[in-house]
């Protein structure tokens, strides 16, 4: 099951898609007659979907996906995690050995917007940088999580451009002004639901700026594998339903490359992961204050 989140016309909703085509809640309601709640966050995590699930097979998908404006798919998470270093070949590339623990860096649920938006940046970074990742969606609370136990508590998956300004980064010695800028976590373009990934350490990553290849790797060359991301996670803070977890990205960004081509204004950026969809965002420069209204 793949869950979005849109603006269809001036009316902000959810709803489910499939083949390019999606059913608003409004829909749901109608054609089903279950009064799903207005929160896609309670219909994701509250039962919603097992009650309803023997009724989700006969519903209409007649809304074009290509008419909708698509938002991040899960608005104010609790938190957002990211880990550094994640994938050998990322790694390899930076002359580092990946760390046996995950290297955690936090951003705030102000950097989220969805596919089509635009990624803005100020005017005093100048070396701007993208990172395709998967991101996991979580659909339950825990702490000392087993890791037998972990991938149950995973909800879903999404693409996920952990945006990074890195000569802020250089600058800083740390990780939370890069990445924390609001418009640098675009994600979605849903949530591609646990069951519909048979292998999420098996899935394809591709980025692509301006019709060019830059990433192209797959999942299997992530160092810690989901369940030991989730169960080391949980050792240290709690794991709560709804937060997203972004497993690292793969070689090929910009950090540290000799004769790096950084992104500019106009750079448009495709993400794309197997089974989880595709985003895509421009990059604008901006003026201060000058955020658009609806980012998310």
């Amino acid at each position: 099951m793949k869950i979005a989140r849109f603006r269809d016309g001036e009316k902000e909703t959810y709803g489910l898609v499939s083949g390019g085509m999606a059913a608003a809640r409004e829909d749901m309601v109608y054609e089903t007659g279950i009064p799903f709640p207005e929160s896609v966050k309670e219909f994701m995590f509250d039962g919603w979907l097992q009650e309803s699930a023997s009724k989700m097979g006969s519903l209409e998908y007649g809304r074009a996906v290509s008419d909708l404006r698509m938002l991040c798919p899960i608005p104010n998470p609790p938190k957002i995690i990211c880990l550094a270093f994640n994938y050998t070949d990322h790694a390899r590339e930076q002359n580092l050995t990946p760390p046996e623990d995950p290297a955690l860096v936090m951003k705030p649920r102000t950097a989220l917007s969805g596919t089509g938006s635009d990624i803005l940046y100020p005017e005093f970074v100048s070396k701007l940088d993208y990172e395709i990742e998967m991101a996991l969606v979580m659909g339950k609370t825990g702490r000392d999580i087993p890791e037998g136990e972990a991938m149950g508590y995973v909800f879903g998956y999404m693409v996920f451009n952990d945006v990074s300004a890195r000569d802020i980064q250089a600058a800083d010695k740390q990780f939370t002004r890069a990445k924390g800028f609001d418009t640098f976590a675009p994600c979605g373009p849903w949530i591609t639901t646990r069951d519909e990934i048979p292998d999420p350490h098996d899935l394809r990553l591709t980025t692509r700026v301006n019709g060019e290849v830059r990433q192209d790797s797959t999942t299997c060359n992530m160092h810690i594998k989901i369940p030991e991301i989730i169960s080391k996670i949980s050792r240290c803070m709690t794991v709560e339903k709804g937060d997203i977890i972004s497993t690292g990205t793969p070689a090929g960004a910009m950090l540290n490359k000799p004769g790096a081509v950084f992104l500019s204004d106009g750079d448009r950026i495709e993400m794309e992961i197997e089974g989880l969809g595709s985003i895509c965002n421009t990059v604008r420069a901006r003026s201060a204050g000058s955020l658009p209204p609806g980012r998310k």
